[in-house]
Parts: C-alpha cells; sequence; structure tokens
C-alpha cells in the first residue's frame, strides 16, 4: 500500500502481527523522526500503526520533509 495524500496529508496505516511488533515498529520510527526533527502524528491500536504526515511550520501541508519521513518509515518494513 502506498501513502496516500488526503486532507493536505499524508496518510498510511501499517499492521503487524500483534502489539509488540508494532511498538518495536514505533520505537524505529520514533529515533528516526527525532534524528529528522520532524515528528509525525500517529496512532496505535494493539497491532495497527496509523500515520498522518504533514509540516506544521509550513500551515499543515505536505513537504519534502514528510515525504523523506515516509521514505524513512516504508524502509523499517520493507
Amino acid at each position: 500500500m502506498e501513502w496516500k495524500t488526503e486532507n493536505n496529508k499524508l496518510k498510511k496505516t501499517f499492521k503487524f502481527n500483534d502489539f509488540t511488533e508494532a511498538f518495536g515498529f514505533m520505537t524505529r520510527v520514533a529515533l528516526i523522526a527525532e534524528k529528522m526533527d520532524h515528528h509525525p502524528t500517529w496512532t496505535n491500536t494493539w497491532n495497527t500503526v496509523s500515520f498522518e504526515l504533514s509540516t506544521h511550520d509550513a500551515g499543515n501541508i505536505v513537504t519534502d520533509r514528510d515525504r523523506k519521513l515516509a521514505d524513512a518509515i516504508d524502509k523499517i518494513v520493507s
């Protein structure tokens, strides 16, 4: 599944086998996001992690920073 653009946000949902796998994924994303100084809006429910990426400093629109973070997130699960 690819990232989709909706309401000026990049959106994607990832599903894992269980909560532990989902939480491990979130931890890896958090480390990357911190290094990029670009923190996602995300939710987690048991084995599901959903993202909505936009750049708050640019007026909540999708920028290259969001695309770079999306690419980095995809690389974690590939």
